[in-house]
């Protein structure tokens, strides 16, 4: 009798679902709700959906009926809208995957809106997006790899963009004196590894604030970049041994850089950008396929535990903070001799900022981080691209990078949890 009692229990058991369940529900309800009603006023809007197309260069421009693509996009959306109704959103790869389908949909959906209805011959050509988010988000990926080392050890880097800053300076002067592009990628790396020097002693060794001393430090940075620039005489064979550097020539890789649409964009680039590719991999596999990734996590979650088992913690962020100095100086590097050439004041314009706000949005996670990054990149493109319609009000699409980052994080990201040591000094007890 006991045995077919538990059994009536186990069947009168009701299941109850966990709090963060049915909040991650109602965000996605909220969140794919309201991207079926902008793709419902996108189809409705849309009266001459012919819109002209450029996929990659040296081509001819292509014709497409965008309204029936828009409603399309809105039926994909409307079928992730009943899944997440009926709580049928999974979890991992395949609930990305989803996101992700979402996300195109609209992308889809609100660019064939935009470039509709153009009256008259001269229409403006939708342009491929891809090759403007690659050029503008490789300093904010490396950028956003710099910060995930450093933080991942427990030490707050604001300092991103005081280390991208001396990066472009010394990359400049250091290709204009060799001659080579080449070595002004040496010139970055030093520049990026000097600042996460004083980072590490004011912080790991001499335990300051390091909110502070972030802000200080880019303060250093701004003052001595424009006090070196100002030293540089007008005088044009002076100036060209220290700020007119050769600039990195392209690598177009064979077969790859054939490949239709992404080709061009991912694979005919300089090799600053094919080691940022690299970079993505290497600190992905450093943090959590290596012992030594393994050591930087411990640090940053829990110094003393690490300390206990005999890891020496300020050795291990001493190694992290150099590391993302590295990276921060290719990334500074890119804003010289990766695009422009010669630098001028303020090179960076914040992107280090904007790489440190990618490392919030992907959870200090290094591929996560660095795809925050490329969201960056491609509303910064967007925004350049779309400026010459007049369907969306040239102050909005200023805001609409800031805008995106708002409801992604709201959507997908929610509350985040940085490594539990942050920003804590470590003294051995």
């Amino acid at each position: 009798m006991s045995t077919a009692m538990a059994e009536q229990a186990d069947t009168d058991t009701v299941q109850v679902r966990d709090r963060a369940d049915k909040a991650r529900q109602v965000k996605l309800v909220s969140l794919y709700a309201l991207v079926a009603l902008m793709l419902l006023f996108f189809a409705l809007s849309i009266d001459d959906g012919n819109v002209r197309y450029l996929l990659s260069s040296g081509t001819e421009p292509g014709e497409v009926d965008g309204k029936p693509l828009t409603w399309a996009a809105f039926a994909v959306v409307v079928g992730a809208l009943v899944l997440a109704v009926l709580n049928r959103v999974p979890k991992g790869g395949a609930g990305v995957a989803i996101h992700l389908l979402v996300g195109l949909a609209f992308f889809l959906g609100f660019m064939f809106w935009v470039y509709s209805d153009q009256a008259g011959g001269n229409s403006i050509i939708m342009q491929n997006p891809l090759p403007g988010t690659i050029r503008l988000a490789t300093p904010l990926v490396l950028g956003a790899l710099a910060g995930v080392l450093c933080e991942r050890a427990g030490v707050i880097n604001i300092a991103i963009e005081g280390q991208m800053l001396m990066g472009a300076f010394f990359a400049s002067v250091a290709s204009s004196l060799a001659y080579s592009a080449e070595m002004g990628l040496v010139g970055g790396i030093l520049a990026g590894v000097a600042m996460g020097a004083l980072l590490a002693v004011f912080a790991i060794r001499y335990l300051v604030n390091q909110v502070v001393l972030g802000v200080v430090l880019i303060a250093l940075a701004t003052a001595l970049t424009s006090f070196f620039l100002s030293q540089i005489p007008n005088d044009p064979e002076i100036k060209g041994y220290l700020n007119e550097p050769l600039v990195l020539p392209r690598i177009d890789i064979p077969v790859l850089s054939e490949i239709p649409v992404i080709g061009q964009a991912l694979f005919s680039q300089s090799i600053l950008v094919y080691l940022t590719y690299l970079s993505v991999v290497l600190v992905t596999w450093l943090l959590f396929q290596t012992k030594w990734g393994l050591r930087v996590r411990s640090v940053g979650e829990h110094p003393k535990a690490a300390d206990t088992v005999g890891i020496k913690v300020n050795r291990v962020r001493w190694q992290a903070v150099l590391l993302g100095g590295v990276l921060a100086g290719l990334a500074g590097s890119y804003f010289t001799i990766g695009s422009t050439g010669a630098f001028d004041n303020g090179a960076s314009a914040g992107n280090g900022f904007i790489a440190l706000a990618a490392v919030i949005m992907g959870r200090w996670h290094p591929v996560f981080a660095s795809l925050s990054a490329l969201f960056f990149g491609l509303m910064w493109t967007l925004q350049s691209q779309l400026q010459f319609l007049d369907k969306i009000p040239g102050e909005l699409l200023r805001a609409s990078p800031y805008l995106a980052t708002i409801v992604a994080v709201a959507g997908f990201v929610g509350r985040v949890r940085p490594p539990a040591a942050d920003g804590e000094p470590y003294v051995k007890s």
